[in-house]
């Protein structure tokens, strides 16, 4: 762009085209801004997918896990029902663990 004297680039007047366009993005980022507020996840719900979440996946990656076992030493259902109800009490302790925090503080991780 060509510099006046001052060595500065001059101003050049505002592009209609552009103003429209700036507020038709600000309108959509508003309306994102609105859309997120509205899909906040509850805590109480989020806890109720952490529960039911501990409570099918310990008991059944503990029976995969002692399947595979006693597939591997031919003991076949005694690994299986030891680690489907140890899967069961580690589902339970981390209820238990999950329900010593209120809702209000959320979900953490290490104890």
């Amino acid at each position: 762009m060509a510099e006046d004297e001052t060595g500065e680039v001059p101003k050049l007047p505002p592009d209609a085209r552009l103003e429209s366009l700036d507020k038709r993005l600000e309108r959509l980022q508003q309306a994102e801004a609105d859309k997120q507020a509205k899909a906040q996840v509850d805590p109480n719900m989020r806890i109720a997918q952490l529960v039911i979440g501990y409570l099918l996946g310990g008991p059944l990656g503990g029976a995969l896990i002692g399947w595979g076992l006693d597939s591997l030493f031919g003991t076949f259902p005694r690994l299986l029902l030891l680690m489907l109800f140890l899967g069961f009490g580690a589902s339970v302790w981390n209820i238990v663990r999950i329900s010593r925090n209120p809702p209000s503080q959320g979900h953490k991780t290490k104890s």
